[in-house]
């Protein structure tokens, strides 16, 4: 009878690992084709010199990888990553957080400003991009048009290379910004509302709920948000690409726009295959980095 009841036990567990086995397969497929295996094929394609086009590939070895060290542009790229992640994260966060906190404290009567703000999110990313860049023209464009009235010139924020990166930062920010918004709406929710109650009850405020109950169990989303707004901030392409182009000069030249450049522009994919996988090591180093020290100290 006991060895009956192992040999259920054992089929029991056989037919789970074949479910679950089952289940898995389409997913583990996909992400060999369409992750995996790109990455791979990436590094592969960084030892060759190739334009992407014929059959002739000639190996060079570390060839790229050399250029790319010394590639002062390429490093420009990556300098205005960091600045937008450093930004989007300092904008986003905080504005999110105020913009869900006002929400969560205002209750159902404020429902509409919730469909409001969340309308930027919603838009595709091209479609933002022209929408601004026709807003920010020098000749009729929003911005030179309210200076006229005020009897300045016309003012050209996106052809400035002082201006351009903070202009489409702050487009950015308004655009993905509602994110944070719904993330931090969400993360209220999971605070039980007895506590709040609780602290009414003992005489707390609005505002000292907030900072010392309510910020505090945030913490854990807030650093959550953090490295979602880094990642992202990593690897923007499509909104700056429409609006700048990576220019002018490099002044919002990205790390995803240079490679797109090289790849498919002066046809070097070798090299752009070569700024890719720099991309993808520079991103994975960064958000190693970053979420070993938010998640560094463990409470006991």
């Amino acid at each position: 009878m006991k060895e009956k009841s192992i040999s259920l036990l054992e089929l029991r567990q056989r037919n789970t690992r074949k479910v679950a086995a089952l289940f898995l397969a389409p997913i583990t497929i996909l992400m060999v084709v369409y992750i995996f295996y790109p990455i791979v094929d990436t590094f592969i394609t960084s030892g060759y010199q190739w334009n992407g086009i014929s059959a002739a590939k000639k190996f060079i070895g570390l060839g790229n990888w050399t250029k790319l060290l010394k590639d002062m542009n390429f490093w420009i790229a990556f300098k205005n990553n960091v600045v937008i992640m450093i930004l989007s994260i300092c904008i986003q966060i905080p504005i999110g957080l105020a913009l869900a906190t006002f929400l969560d404290f205002g209750g159902k009567k404020l429902t509409i400003f919730k469909v409001i703000w969340f309308i930027p999110l919603l838009m595709s990313s091209v479609a933002i991009g022209f929408l601004f860049t026709y807003a920010l023209a020098t000749n009729g464009g929003l911005v030179s048009t309210i200076s006229g009235w005020f009897g300045g010139g016309n003012i050209d924020l996106l052809g400035n290379p002082k201006t351009a990166l903070l202009t489409v930062i702050l487009v950015i920010c308004w655009q993905f910004t509602p994110f944070y918004m719904v993330y931090f709406m969400a993360a209220f929710t999971n605070i039980p509302y007895d506590v709040f109650e609780a602290a009414r009850i003992d005489g707390a405020t609005r505002g000292q709920y907030f900072w010392k109950i309510a910020l505090p169990l945030l913490v854990p989303s807030m650093k959550s948000a953090a490295i979602l707004s880094m990642v992202g901030s990593l690897k923007y392409f499509d909104l700056i690409y429409v609006m700048t182009g990576g220019g002018p000069g490099t002044s919002t030249e990205l790390m995803a726009t240079y490679m797109y450049k090289q790849s498919f522009k002066t046809f070097n994919m070798g090299y752009g295959s070569t700024v890719a996988g720099g991309m993808f090591l520079l991103i994975s180093m960064v958000s190693l980095i970053t979420m070993k020290l938010l998640n560094g100290k463990k409470e006991d």
